[in-house]
């Protein structure tokens, strides 16, 4: 059986932050770690991303993010039907490989002989973490490169999040938080108090739109960014264009204008380009049909006209990490 999961909607998220992960801060449930990421802060870097999100952002390219619990990604163009999934399945007969029950055991995955199955999602210790980091510390010192720590959302995971920032920092290893800010102000401050630089998302200016795009209004990560910035913690904002949603002159200077407002914390802003990659995923892990499915990415000359609206209210703007103003 290969029934499908439904993606969490957007409305079923409440208004308020949801409590993040308080457990063992030398664990924490990390579902990729890439390595050479030229686009999550300065330099070649190494992006530990967490898994758990209070977002649903309609256009979220990492959909396996959004649950704390490990997943199985499913590849039916790569299955050879050899029946040992079932088998190894400890669900009854009736609900095995039924993602609706699937635990996330990982036991399926584990006797895939074609990586048809694919376990998502890994707890790890801060040593795990840091043995993958640190052997690539020689790129880091000769780009100005370091570690990032992105999601999902780590701010559901904070106290893991810090332990990672401060083995990095015992290395000498530069540290970005990547963050939507939406947490407790508690949450984040401790958590970027740790970090050498934090990437912080704003999608939306109004908050009723921002809560039919992400489950959310943004009138926490607003305030947030607000209270950030009188810490003079060193901020890149980051604007995901997706066509339709977020792209309209008026968001981008209304985005601009509040950006503006934070004074010198604010070291430029970025333009996110919307990708694709997101369609096969849902499809991998079962969710519900993307909504988006068959959106093209913006041009560059629609990202350079919205770039213009941000650089007339005395921004500096990058797209995709590469300085235009």
């Amino acid at each position: 059986m290969h029934s499908a999961a439904h993606s969490p909607a957007p409305n079923d998220k409440p208004d308020i932050p949801e409590s993040p992960d308080r457990g063992d801060p030398l664990r924490g449930m990390v579902f990729d770690i890439k390595r050479f990421a030229v686009h999550d802060g300065p330099g070649i870097r190494t992006t530990v991303f967490l898994k758990g999100c209070p977002l649903r952002c309609i256009w979220c390219h990492n959909p396996e993010s959004m649950l704390r619990r490990p997943e199985i990604a499913f590849y039916p163009d790569k299955c050879i039907h050899c029946g040992r999934c079932l088998e190894v399945c400890p669900l009854p007969d009736d609900r095995k490989l039924d993602r609706e029950y699937c635990t996330g055991c990982g036991a399926c995955a584990e006797v895939c002989p074609s990586g048809a199955r694919v376990l998502c999602g890994r707890e790890l210790s801060v040593d795990e973490v840091m043995a993958e980091v640190v052997s690539d510390k020689a790129f880091y010192d000769n780009s100005g490169g370091g570690v990032t720590v992105s999601g999902g959302e780590p701010l559901a995971q904070p106290a893991f999040a810090c332990e990672i920032f401060r083995s990095c920092r015992a290395e000498s290893i530069h540290t970005v938080l990547d963050t939507t800010g939406y947490a407790e102000w508690e949450v984040l401050a401790e958590v970027a108090s740790h970090a050498d630089l934090v990437l912080y998302d704003l999608k939306c200016a109004d908050p009723q739109k921002h809560r039919e795009l992400t489950g959310v209004s943004n009138e926490v990560i607003l305030e947030n960014a607000r209270r950030l910035a009188r810490t003079d913690k060193a901020m890149i904002v980051r604007i995901p264009v997706i066509p339709g949603y977020t792209d309209s002159p008026e968001n981008i200077r209304d985005i601009g204008k509040f950006v503006s407002s934070l004074g010198d914390s604010v070291k430029s802003v970025e333009l996110l380009p919307y990708n694709r990659l997101a369609e096969a995923k849902y499809h991998q892990y079962g969710y519900s049909d993307y909504e988006l499915e068959g959106l093209d990415p913006p041009s560059r000359g629609e990202l350079l006209a919205l770039a213009e609206i941000l650089t007339s209210l005395g921004l500096r703007v990058c797209l995709a990490g590469d300085i235009i103003c």
